[in-house]
């Protein structure tokens, strides 16, 4: 009998990771979205050069585009080269999809680009999160909280 592998997170390698969106919001729900790539995109992901920070994800007459997440020109490609900010859109499940902009729609959750990568297969995935944003005081708590916690963990090591 063959033993299956269980998925982890380390079964992927990740291209690029936007660390502020954790920062802005509250992350409320995480999805797993496919990309609509080119073949130089794809190629160019694998140098490991994008950048999602500045991104978001929108809806557009019932699909979901990730704007102006970065993917460098792939130099080898010449003149079949792709964009590097169009507009890619994303595959979800149609009940996702719903959900997603339901919530938008009724909640005015915000849809954020969390971290990009390419699963075990070699398949190119978004981490995409509805998130609500933070107040300021709520940004500060959590850079309090953050701090006191290193702190916490440096007292503990140098007291055991």
């Amino acid at each position: 009998m063959a033993s299956k592998k269980k998925k982890s997170s380390s079964d992927h390698r990740s291209i690029a990771e936007n660390r502020r969106a954790r920062f802005d919001y509250e992350i409320i729900e995480t999805f797993e979205a496919g990309i609509m790539l080119e073949g130089t995109e794809v190629k160019s992901l694998r140098t490991g050069k994008a950048n999602i920070a500045d991104s978001y994800a929108s809806d557009e007459g019932g699909e979901i585009f990730l704007i102006n997440g970065y993917i460098p020109e792939y130099l080898q490609a010449g003149r079949f080269n792709h964009e590097t900010r169009r507009p890619r859109k994303l595959l979800l499940h149609a009940r996702e999809i719903k959900k997603l902009i339901g919530s938008i729609n009724r909640d005015g959750l915000t849809m954020v680009p969390l971290k990009l990568y390419f699963n075990e297969r070699g398949i190119a995935k978004l981490q995409i999160a509805l998130a609500k944003g933070k107040k300021l005081h709520d940004k500060r708590q959590t850079q309090k909280d953050r701090d006191w916690n290193r702190q916490k963990t440096r007292l503990l090591r140098d007291r055991g």
